[in-house]
């Protein structure tokens, strides 16, 4: 069955690797640390924003005074649980049949190059992810447009002809800036209607999902 696109864009943390309350985790004790605590529930509801944005949200006017020292304890607590990063259902397989079928699969994230490394080795996705993006690629995280712009180039496709997958509002309201489609799945812990009313084309429980629905996807039913 032809495809609807000639690429797909992944986002990393909550999409294909079960990483997103890991995070929350690692915020809630940063924070903490740097004494300035905040509701799970409101880390939670930053998580995917690029990390500029989520410290100006969550510590407000103090944000010029902590913001560094959060991040760096951030980074601290969530190298820590390494050992917790699993793969979503699906995922890994999800993009490996992509690539069999001759799709351009494109790893679309703003992540540290070591938070980046750590993740990708637990997806494993070997020669099946054509390329990616990183921190090191743009200057704005999601919801700015930057991170699938720059991953459309580095793949050489239009955006007219690209597919971006994702946890959060964030992804898809990325991925309409930068004129591409975006499917949304649940898995980080968004409910499907924010991610419709965000402007997802679909959206599936998981990865496994989308590969079981996959012909009937829109990536490949028009």
């Amino acid at each position: 069955m032809p495809a609807t696109c000639s690429a797909v864009l992944f986002d990393i943390d909550g999409t294909l690797v079960d990483t997103n309350y890991l995070h929350v985790d690692a915020w809630l004790r940063a924070f903490a640390d740097v004494g300035h605590p905040v509701a799970a529930w409101r880390v939670h509801r930053a998580i995917g924003m690029d990390s500029a944005k989520l410290l100006e949200t969550l510590l407000g006017d103090d944000v010029d005074r902590l913001g560094d020292a959060a991040k760096e304890r951030h980074r601290t607590h969530y190298a820590a649980d390494r050992e917790r990063i699993r793969t979503l259902d699906g995922a890994r397989e999800l993009l490996r049949e992509l690539d069999r079928r001759g799709l351009a699969v494109v790893l679309a994230t703003s992540s540290p190059p070591e938070e980046f490394e750590m993740t990708t080795d637990v997806l494993d996705a070997g020669d099946a992810v054509l390329t990616a993006t990183t921190a090191e690629d743009v200057d704005a995280a999601k919801p700015a447009p930057d991170v699938v712009s720059r991953a459309l180039e580095k793949a050489g496709v239009d955006a007219a002809d690209a597919v971006m997958v994702g946890d959060a509002v964030w992804d898809v309201q990325a991925a309409a800036e930068a004129g591409v489609r975006c499917i949304g799945v649940r898995t980080g812990g968004v409910s499907e209607q924010e991610l419709r009313d965000a402007g997802a084309i679909a959206v599936y429980d998981d990865a496994a999902a989308l590969l079981a629905d996959l012909d009937s996807s829109p990536l490949f039913s028009r």
